[in-house]
C-alpha cells in the first residue's frame, strides 16, 4: 500500500477515535473502544504527524478517567461535582481541539 494512501486511512481512523471519544458522553463504552484502538494501532502511526494525535487521545482518556474518579469520590463532599464539571469541559476542549487540528492536517503539541 502506498504511503499516502496508508496515511489517509490512518487519518480516517484517528478521526473515528475522536468521534468515539465524543460519543463516550452518551455511550460510555465507546471511550474504551477508542483507547483500545489507540493502543492497537499506535505502532502504525509511529513517526508520522498522527502519532501526536494518538498521544493526545490516550492522555485525554487517562487524565479524564483519573479526574473523573477523583471527582466521583469527592462528590460525597460536594466539591467533586465541580471537579466532574471541569473534567467534562476539559475533555470536550481536547476532543474539539484535536479534531480541528486533525482536519487542518496539523500535529498536536507535545
Amino acid at each position: 500500500m502506498e504511503d499516502a494512501e496508508k496515511l489517509k486511512e490512518l487519518k480516517t481512523l484517528t478521526l473515528a477515535v475522536y468521534a468515539l471519544q465524543a460519543a463516550g458522553f452518551f455511550l460510555g463504552i465507546t471511550w474504551i473502544v477508542a483507547v483500545v484502538i489507540n493502543y492497537v494501532k499506535r505502532e502504525e502511526v509511529a513517526g508520522t504527524w498522527l502519532e501526536s494525535h494518538f498521544r493526545w487521545q490516550i492522555r485525554t482518556f487517562w487524565f479524564g478517567l483519573l479526574w473523573g474518579v477523583i471527582g466521583g469520590i469527592l462528590a460525597l463532599v460536594l466539591v467533586g461535582f465541580a471537579i466532574l464539571f471541569a473534567d467534562g469541559v476539559w475533555i470536550i476542549y481536547r476532543i474539539v481541539k484535536g479534531w480541528l487540528s486533525l482536519d487542518d492536517g496539523k500535529p498536536m503539541p507535545v
